[in-house]
Parts: C-alpha cells; sequence; structure tokens
C-alpha cells in the first residue's frame, strides 16, 4: 500500500518520498511536521554567500499524515475540523498562495538597497474543483492579479476596474549598497618615431602599471558619495624623460546632494515603503485565501454529508419498495392481488433503483472532490477509492438572533480583509502620489569635492636635469595626502526642463489614480453592506425552508404510519404504503437539501461578516507553515 505514509514539510530542504511511504501507520511512526516552506531569505555570516545563489527546494507533494491516523478499517472518517486541518496541511490552493509571502520580502530586500519593486500578488487562487468554483458548482472564477478572482482594492494591475500605471513614479533612486570598483593592468607600449628631436630616441618604449579602486553609495536623503583612489607607475626610454619609474599618485571624495526634485527621506525611500506595504498586503491576502479556501471547504464538506444522507434515503426507500415487491409476488401467486398491482410495484422498485444510483454516484463524486482538495495528490489507487465518511451531521437551525445588523455591518467594515488590502493600496498610491509631486520640481544638484595629487620617482641621469620629487611610492602618498597638491571644488548644476510635460503627466495622472482608488474603498464599504445583508436574508430564509421541510417530513412519516397501519388491517393496498413511503423518501430528501443550505447559509455569514478563520479557531502562523496543531 503506497497510501498511508507521508512526511512533514522541514524548513529548508523538503523531504522527498522514500521508500518508507510505503509503509503503514502501524509499522513506523510518523515523521515530525516541519514548516513547508522557509518564509525569509536565508542570511549567513558568510560574506561570499552575498555572490551564492540561494536556492528553493521542490515542493513536497507527499500528503501529511494526518490523514493516515483519519483511516479507520478502509474508511476516512472525516469531520469538518479534521477537513479545515488537512485543507491547511495539503490543499494546493494554500500551498500555491504560501510562496506569496517569501516572495514579498525578497521586495523588502530588493527595496532596502534602493532597487524598484517588483509588486506582489494578491488574488485569490480557486483552482480546487468544487464549492461552486473550479468548474464545477454554481460557476467559474474568472482571471485576477495572482489568482484566478481579481486582486482587492487594486492591489494588482488593473484589478476592480482600478489603473495602477504611477505605481512608483517620482525620481530615480540611486543604490543604497555601496559599491567597489577596482582596475589593474599593465602595458606595454611601443611606437616608431619619424624624429628624435623631441625624444631623443627614433622609437618610444613606455611600461605603464596601473592600480586604482573606487567606492560610491547613496543615501536616502538624496545625498550620494563617492570616492577614488588612482596611482601607476611609468616607465620610458626616452632621455628626455625627468623620472624613471614615474610614480603618480590621485586619490576624490565627492559628495552629491539633490536639493529639490530627489530631495529627503519622501521621494528617495517610496519603493522601500510601498515595498513593506505590498508585504502588508500580501499577508492580507493570504489570510483572505484561507478564508476562501476554508469556505469552500466547509461547502463541500455540507455537500458530502447531503450525498451521504441522501444515499442513506435513497437506500432506504428502495430495501422497503423490494420489501413490498417481495411481499406482491406472494400475494400474487396466492392470487390475493391483480397482477397490475405487482407491476406498479416492480415499476416502483426500478424508479427506486435509479434514485439510488443517481444518489450513491453523486456521493462518489463528492467523495473525489472532498478527497483531492484535502491531498497533494491521489496518485495512490486506494487513496482515490477509498470512501468517505462524514462523521458531523447537519443540527437544526438556532433561532437566536444574529445580533442587530447595523452591528453585524460595523464587524464587517472594520474585519473584512478586502478592505485592509484597499486600504494599504491606498497608502502605496498616496506615496506614489507626493513622489510624483516632487519629480515636477526642477533638478538642482550640490556638487563638493577635494583631493590631491602626488609624484615621485627616481632622476634620470641621461636627461641632466635635477628632480625635487620623492624617489619612492611612500613620497608620492605624502605628496598627495598633505594638502601640499590640493584639488577642490564647489558647484550647483541645475536643469530645468521647459513645459515639463512628461512629469506633468506623470502627477497628474497619479492624483486621479490616488481619488479613482479612493472611490474604490466607498464601492467595496458598500458591497460589504449589501454582502451582510444578504447574508442575514439567505439565513433566514434557509431556516423558514428548514421549518418547512420538517414539518413536511413529519407529516409525510404520519401518513406513512396510517397507510402502513391500513395495509397491516387490509384497508389498504401495496401500492399505496409504497407511494407514501416514496413521498416520505422525497420529503426527507428536501430536508436534508434544506439543512444543507441552511449550513452553508451560516458559512456565507460568517464570510460577509469577517469572522471565518475566528469561527474555525484558524491559527494564521500554522496556516503559513502548513502544520495544523494537532487539536484540530
Amino acid at each position: 500500500m503506497s497510501l498511508l505514509r507521508s512526511f512533514g514539510l522541514v524548513v529548508l530542504m523538503e523531504v522527498p518520498m522514500l521508500a518508507q511511504q510505503q509503509a503503514t501507520v502501524a509499522q513506523a511512526p510518523a515523521a515530525p511536521a516541519q514548516p513547508a516552506l522557509r518564509l525569509d531569505i536565508p542570511h549567513s555570516s558568510n560574506p561570499l554567500n552575498t555572490y551564492r545563489a540561494t536556492l528553493v527546494p521542490q515542493p513536497n507533494l507527499a500528503n501529511s499524515s494526518r490523514i493516515d491516523s483519519l483511516i479507520k478499517d478502509g474508511v476516512l472518517e472525516l469531520s469538518l475540523k479534521d477537513a479545515i486541518a488537512l485543507s491547511l496541511e495539503n490543499n494546493l490552493d494554500i500551498a500555491i498562495a504560501r510562496y506569496n509571502i517569501p516572495i514579498a520580502a525578497a521586495d523588502v530586500l530588493r527595496t532596502q538597497a534602493g532597487g524598484s519593486f517588483r509588486g506582489v500578488n494578491t488574488g485569490v487562487v480557486q483552482n480546487t474543483p468544487g464549492g461552486g468554483v473550479g468548474g464545477f458548482g454554481s460557476g467559474s472564477s474568472g482571471a485576477g492579479a495572482g489568482g484566478t478572482s481579481g486582486g482587492a482594492g487594486g492591489a494588482g494591475s488593473g484589478a476592480s476596474g482600478l489603473v495602477s500605471s504611477t505605481l512608483g513614479a517620482g525620481t530615480n533612486v540611486s543604490s543604497y549598497d555601496p559599491a567597489i570598483t577596482g582596475t589593474f593592468n599593465i602595458e606595454h607600449y611601443a611606437e616608431p618615431l619619424s624624429n628624435t628631436i623631441v625624444y631623443g630616441v627614433p622609437q618610444l618604449q613606455q611600461n605603464t602599471t596601473t592600480g586604482n579602486i573606487g567606492y560610491t553609495q547613496a543615501f536616502p536623503t538624496g545625498t550620494s558619495i563617492s570616492a577614488v583612489f588612482d596611482n601607476n607607475r611609468g616607465t620610458t626610454n626616452s632621455p628626455e624623460s625627468f623620472l624613471v619609474p614615474t610614480l603618480n599618485t590621485y586619490y576624490h571624495i565627492a559628495l552629491q546632494q539633490q536639493l529639490l526634485a530627489g530631495f529627503g527621506l519622501g521621494p528617495n525611500l517610496r519603493f522601500l515603503r510601498i515595498a513593506k506595504n505590498n508585504q502588508r498586503i500580501s499577508d492580507e491576502a493570504f489570510k483572505l485565501q484561507l478564508v476562501t479556501t476554508v469556505t469552500q471547504i466547509a461547502n463541500m464538506y455540507w455537500d458530502l454529508v447531503a450525498a451521504y444522507e441522501d444515499e442513506g434515503v435513497k437506500s432506504r426507500s428502495l430495501d422497503f419498495a423490494r420489501q413490498t415487491l417481495d411481499s406482491g409476488r406472494k400475494q400474487l401467486a396466492l392470487q390475493a392481488i391483480p397482477a397490475m398491482d405487482v407491476m406498479k410495484e416492480e415499476a416502483e422498485e426500478a424508479s427506486r433503483e435509479q434514485d439510488l444510483t443517481i444518489a450513491k454516484t453523486t456521493l462518489q463524486f463528492q467523495e473525489l472532490l472532498i478527497k483531492n482538495a484535502l491531498t497533494k495528490n491521489l496518485d495512490d489507487p486506494i487513496l482515490e477509492a477509498m470512501p468517505v465518511r462524514p462523521t458531523d451531521r447537519s443540527t437544526m437551525p438556532d433561532t437566536t438572533s444574529q445580533g442587530p445588523t447595523e452591528d453585524m455591518i460595523v464587524r464587517a467594515l472594520k474585519d473584512r480583509l478586502e478592505l485592509g488590502e484597499s486600504d494599504i493600496d491606498l497608502e502605496n498610491r498616496r506615496l506614489s502620489r507626493d513622489a510624483a509631486r516632487n519629480a515636477l520640481l526642477p533638478s538642482v544638484a550640490l556638487t563638493a569635492y577635494y583631493g590631491g595629487s602626488g609624484l615621485a620617482g627616481l632622476q634620470n641621469p641621461e636627461s641632466g636635469t635635477i628632480s625635487t620629487s620623492p624617489t619612492d611610492f611612500a613620497g608620492s602618498l605624502r605628496t598627495a595626502f598633505n594638502n601640499s597638491a590640493p584639488d577642490y571644488y564647489v558647484g550647483i548644476a541645475v536643469n530645468v526642463p521647459i513645459r515639463n510635460r512628461v512629469a506633468k503627466s506623470d502627477q497628474y495622472r497619479a492624483e486621479l489614480e490616488t481619488r479613482q482608488s479612493e472611490l474604490r474603498m466607498q464601492q467595496l464599504k458598500k458591497q460589504i453592506r449589501i454582502e451582510v445583508r444578504n447574508a442575514q436574508y439567505a439565513l433566514e430564509q434557509s431556516e423558514a425552508r428548514v421549518i418547512s421541510a420538517r414539518k413536511g417530513r413529519d407529516l409525510a412519516q404520519k401518513t406513512f404510519d396510517i397507510t402502513a397501519k391500513e395495509q397491516e388491517l387490509g384497508a389498504g393496498s401495496n401500492f399505496q404504503t409504497l407511494t407514501a413511503r416514496r413521498d416520505l423518501a422525497e420529503a426527507e430528501s428536501t430536508l436534508v437539501a434544506a439543512m444543507t443550505a441552511y449550513q452553508k447559509a451560516k458559512i456565507e455569514l460568517d464570510r460577509s461578516v469577517g469572522s471565518t478563520l475566528d469561527a474555525n479557531d484558524i491559527s494564521i502562523e500554522s496556516a503559513k507553515t502548513g502544520i495544523a496543531p494537532s487539536g484540530q
């Protein structure tokens, strides 16, 4: 058997599927569960690791060991709580969304160095068939930024009718990571000459050795510094050269400060601030993914319960039809009833067999859907064919009030994750708007630098000239740094674009996009109000439907009891009793459907109010690691 063993997920390297997966739970204990994915970029004290690739292990596609503990006598016994726990560990929609968290963290690291943000995905992934999405149920979901449904609040480009073209607009941001440059080269150069007047030789030969080093860094205030330290050593065969070899040293320290456009922390830290906000959006989006998936799993679970109970109803109805047909055949053999009554009973049995076949295949399909939703793979044919027995049953409606509608709306406006995403996205747009305003200003840069030069070398005896320069490299350094040959400069560079139409267009567009996002926020609030009221109405309707269906079932039960009693007393026929039993089965199926609709209405009310995670005691940290608590 290849289904009952799956290993946990590890932090840095996920354990591959090993041969032990062939063993059963009784043969070996399950490996301790480990986080599914590291959510930060690994850091190392080794500076060389900065230049080495950080690899991400392949996903572990083994099912969590929790599923093994739920298998009893070849049947997967599943409660709603178990189903939600398995979805947190194995559901691939959640597993896909989980990667967005470290992706957002990587964007923060990038922007800390002054790089532009790459953005994060915030759309909800709904590729698990069942629960009304993914091609099965009420309808398929649409496409959106980062998922199969649109990202809330315009966190993705173009989502929800919003434009995000100026997100991050503003002046250029230089790298805040310091950079060191260096060059070392040796050159031999020979040049034939037309005469010996200038250099004293018919062919000039020069040997040059150069060693330079530089340093550059920018700062969030709009400041940048640079430094260079250049050295070269040259020799020549010309007797006209005063020093052989010639040693040159030069250093230069420069500072530049933007005074208008690009000045201050606002425009220069906008990428980092947006990336951090995007990280918050990614966290909210992951919670929204959990809400969506848990809602879907809960709906699928109650569909499974309905299919399981309806299969029982249809099975009992068929058993009674067979008993009635068997009794009728015996009575026909005694010529106590006409053959026509037996033919009616045979037709009724055939109809009940059809109903049971439909109910069984519906149950099998629901079992397959929920197993697909709660596992990473269904490669094992035994697990794929294993029946699922739901252990929770629909309960009668709780007639206690859910509380005033306005109180629920206030709670929804505080707890709904879509509003949180939209609010953070609006903050990003305001950051971009302010940076675009700053980019309208002319560019004024204050530049200052200080440097020095040094010269040294041995006197060329053939030149006939007495040199006053030091003779060694140390002397060249002293000359450069003792302020005897300084080089300093202070200046201002101004760039005033005439008409400034590009920056003006970006700034005005950023203003428009901000206002557009504010309208979207108001639209979301109105939408949430309607969703809460609609969910309350649906719950009230489903309660009424359950009450009506329960009364109908009770009346059908009494009718059946009466007809059965009449048949025993000889006042009724088998077909009348069979018809009453059929009506009872239909009433029971109607009650099952009403109870399922009621459970789904409660689920939708939790979602609309924003209480899904609290109602199901879901830990966000556990969901991020892919390890549901043992008690869940």
